[in-house]
């Protein structure tokens, strides 16, 4: 059986979402020659794979890659197939080199830098950047496997619209954004629909005094407090505010607000208060959890799994992070925000290894 051919290049990027592509796009200024691998197959699947109606609560004009505005109104709420293509027409004007259907399955350190194994062969690199994001397995709880068969159970990364779910009486659980967005629409498709909230967040008008929340939270530099602050110690503190949809418009919809869910058998569900409730169908809104065990390097996880980092720089010299909640500031992991930390990591890979071997990749000053 004849083995693969490892493919080679200085700085490997894995994920090619938009932190990956603001990565490759500062990388594309420094002249070092690199590659970004998506496991999805094409650039921009993550978002083309969740719900039909899923608005970004981030207005446009904060909400998009470098030098590319969205092609529509600023202050307006882009949809997912907006943002999917955005990205996949930002790879393609920038020509970054993206490697679609390329999962990485193992990240290991060579005498030369790093092996990274995938699903369409081995690379080699000296510098990596591990730019998959936040929202890797989905999370539900271990409660799930005491429902019945009879019971329809989605998480909300499966959840696309309501003609999924049958017909009677839906529970949604979670009290984040997606869970309120996805009761929503379920409750005005003509569904009985209750929402569990385990924690009772709190909700944030989406245009105070006519502005929108971002437009505030610029000119006042809350989006550049770092993390690691005092102030942005507190904001991390309260990290689970729902943007734009109070309560109040859920009930007033129809929506019956419930405790956390503390059990589950059959067809039955209870709650934190005692009360019970029988179900058709639940929607598991509950979050992800991070992922990466793949990553078969010691030192380079904490005891809990997570990336040891500061500010994205790995303690193991070559590798780098990027695009995980508070990195740096609270813009670090969105969409139009990300690309500040990809140009600390860029500076510091440039400063660290000046030397570059290869090419250049893309046009330079395309979007300078």
């Amino acid at each position: 059986m004849t083995r693969p051919v490892t493919r080679t290049v200085d700085v490997l990027v894995i994920g090619g979402g938009q932190a990956g592509l603001s990565m490759g796009e500062r990388l594309r200024r420094t002249g070092r020659e690199f590659t970004i691998l998506e496991a999805g197959d094409r650039v921009g699947h993550s978002w083309r794979s969740r719900w039909d109606s899923l608005r970004l609560f981030t207005p446009a004009r904060y909400a998009h890659l470098p030098g590319m505005p969205l092609p529509v109104p600023p202050w307006s709420y882009p949809g997912k197939e907006t943002i999917a293509h955005h990205l996949e027409e930002y790879a393609a004007e920038l020509h970054l080199p993206v490697e679609v259907g390329t999962r990485v399955t193992a990240l290991r350190r060579t005498g030369r830098g790093f092996s990274a194994e995938t699903t369409a062969g081995p690379w080699e690199a000296a510098h990596v950047v591990v730019a998959t994001g936040p929202f890797q397995t989905p999370s539900v709880p271990a409660s799930s496997d005491d429902l019945s068969s009879h019971v329809a159970q989605l998480h909300s990364s499966e959840y696309l619209r309501p003609a999924q779910l049958p017909d009677g009486t839906i529970l949604v659980v979670g009290g984040g954004n997606s869970g309120y967005q996805i009761a929503l629409e379920l409750v005005h498709s003509g569904r009985d629909v209750h929402l569990s909230r385990g924690q009772h967040n709190v909700s944030v008008p989406q245009r105070p005094l006519g502005r929108d929340l971002f437009w505030w939270q610029d000119v006042l530099g809350v989006l550049d407090i770092p993390g690691e602050s005092w102030r942005g110690r507190r904001m991390r503190a309260n990290d689970s505010t729902v943007i734009g949809l109070p309560l109040r418009r859920l009930t007033a919809a129809g929506v019956a607000l419930h405790e956390r869910v503390t059990y589950a058998e059959g067809e039955s569900v209870r709650f934190a208060d005692d009360t019970t409730l029988n179900v058709d169908a639940v929607v598991w809104a509950t979050g992800f959890l991070t992922d990466f065990s793949w990553i078969q390097i010691p030192g380079a996880l904490d005891e809990s799994g997570s990336p040891a980092h500061h500010r994205g720089v790995s303690t193991i010299s070559g590798l780098y992070f990027l695009g995980l909640p508070w990195m740096h500031t609270t813009g670090s992991a969105l969409l139009g925000f990300v690309w500040r930390d990809a140009a600390h990591l860029a500076a510091t890979i440039q400063a660290r290894c000046p030397h570059v071997e290869g090419h250049q990749t893309g046009t330079p000053g395309q979007f300078d």
